[in-house]
């Protein structure tokens, strides 16, 4: 079963963690089931993209983004290459390293 270590993160996980994840699951799912309560505006619908997180490790073992997912990206705060939406990744057989972004769009929009 892989496992999804997450950085801390001042909010969503002062002292990082380590969860077992299922494959099939999205990364979403999966921190929120662990009661790291990610932000997801849309209901995991893939119209936002305060899921955003950063895949540190294990990145290229996540489902292939689709093309509304890279649009919704381009607008996502602090993007990098290994940028997803939590809400759309999808665990497979590797362990993952996340990051979650300091900030959001929400928390830009709010002068944060």
């Amino acid at each position: 079963m892989p496992v999804i270590k997450v950085l801390p993160h001042p909010e969503y996980a002062p002292e990082g963690a380590e969860i077992q994840a299922q494959p099939g699951d999205s990364i979403c799912e999966v921190l929120l089931d662990n009661h790291i309560a990610i932000e997801h505006a849309c209901d995991m619908s893939c119209a936002c993209t305060t899921c955003h997180v950063i895949v540190r490790e294990g990145f290229n073992s996540l489902n292939e983004l689709d093309e509304n997912e890279e649009d919704l990206l381009d607008r996502a705060w602090g993007l990098t290459p290994q940028s997803r939406l939590s809400c759309q990744a999808i665990v497979a057989r590797d362990n993952l390293v996340v990051e979650i972004p300091k900030y959001s769009i929400n928390h830009a929009k709010e002068k944060h």
